[in-house]
């Protein structure tokens, strides 16, 4: 079926215009710009890239540690194209080897069944450091093993991501996982940063949400946040809801980062989509106070973030321009992931929503289909 639309405004990724005819058919689009279609329906608002998220634990109720299902990944897609997903990466923290196969079982089962949305799989940890293990479970944190390593070389899970701590991963592991196919970002770490370093120069090409559970910079040591600043090669996942990063951080590490290598991710949870105000997290409660979100040990657990909330939160209080801050939630995740994503562009996936003057998603498209609409 081939459907017409004329835009009010459309962002192709790179440039705004007014008035754009375009149509789709077969989950892409077949003609960006010249004449209209007779049939064609007028959408008032912008219409932009979809948004692509890096780390989502959960949403629409269903936290992927707790429920390693197919249908817990279709209630994560359902809730985040709400907010403008079309793309995601289903993110597990640290948990036991047998979770991690369910996980690895469920993703491989979405992708074959056309879930809407599921690009792959990200580990967090469980290779990380325990002084910096936020809101992980520490009896699960342990060293890289064959058995992980079997199932980060499967090649039925889509994009692959690990977030690892270089401490405790050595960098010939490092090569071994980018051999792999695999994106390794560093992240719940405290190591310095010569250590940080090697595990850029081994291939890591990520920081996971700048700032939070990693070494700080120093006079003397630039540690991870100093070693991802002056990484200009590496992406690094930034949570804008106010709580784990302030204004004044976030905006320096725009000014720090060459163009195109900060990226919005939201570390949602299985809040985000549901009327729900807690959830179980292993032996612990997570509570919801507004939008922010704490376990019972007093760490923050994971945010109650959406994406185009972030968008709206980077440009309020960063002064980024609003078609920056769609890139920073579209086209620089799918280029850190190596994915087609973050443009509207003839015979590329249809994937894209429209939003109105408040940045309030109207409706989204996931290859081609209206997946939402307000």
């Amino acid at each position: 079926m081939t459907q017409a639309f004329i835009a009010q405004q459309l962002f192709d990724g790179e440039e705004l215009r007014s008035d754009v005819a375009l149509t789709i058919e077969g989950g892409k689009v077949v003609t960006l710009g010249g004449e209209a279609a007779a049939d064609a329906v007028y959408l008032k608002g912008l219409l932009a890239p979809g948004l692509i998220d890096v780390q989502v634990n959960g949403g629409g109720g269903a936290l992927f540690n707790n429920d390693t299902t197919v249908n817990a990944l279709g209630k994560m897609s359902a809730a985040h194209a709400r907010f403008g997903t079309t793309g995601f990466m289903p993110t597990l923290i640290t948990d036991q080897v047998d979770v991690m196969q369910r996980a690895a079982d469920a993703v491989s089962a979405a992708l074959k069944e056309g879930v809407p949305g599921v690009l792959g799989v990200h580990f967090e940890g469980p290779h990380l450091s325990t002084p910096k293990k936020g809101t992980h479970e520490e009896k699960f944190i342990r060293p890289l093993s064959d058995e992980e390593l079997a199932i980060y070389a499967r090649e039925d899970l889509g994009l692959k991501m690990v977030t690892l701590a270089p401490e405790n991963v050595s960098p010939a592991d490092i090569q071994k996982l980018v051999d792999l196919g695999v994106k390794v970002c560093l992240g719940h770490s405290n190591a310095d940063g010569k250590t940080a370093a090697a595990a850029v120069a081994a291939g890591a090409t990520g920081f996971t949400h700048l700032y939070n559970a990693m070494s700080p910079l120093h006079s003397r040591d630039p540690g991870m946040v100093g070693t991802a600043l002056i990484s200009d090669g590496c992406w690094c996942g930034l949570i804008a809801d106010g709580h784990h990063v302030s204004a004044e951080a976030m905006t320096l590490a725009l000014k720090a980062k060459p163009r195109g290598k900060i990226m919005l991710v939201t570390d949602a949870m299985s809040l985000v989509g549901s009327d729900e105000m807690s959830f179980p997290l292993f032996e612990r409660i997570v509570t919801r106070d507004g939008d922010k979100l704490t376990s019972t040990t007093g760490e923050l657990a994971g945010s109650h973030l959406d994406m185009i909330g972030a968008v709206r939160n980077i440009r309020d209080w960063c002064d980024v321009e609003l078609t920056e801050a769609l890139r920073m939630a579209g086209l620089y995740p799918a280029q850190f992931l190596g994915s087609t994503g973050g443009r509207i562009q003839q015979g590329k996936p249809a994937d894209f929503i429209l939003i109105d003057d408040e940045l309030q998603v109207q409706k989204t498209w996931i290859n081609g289909q209206e997946v939402f609409a307000a």
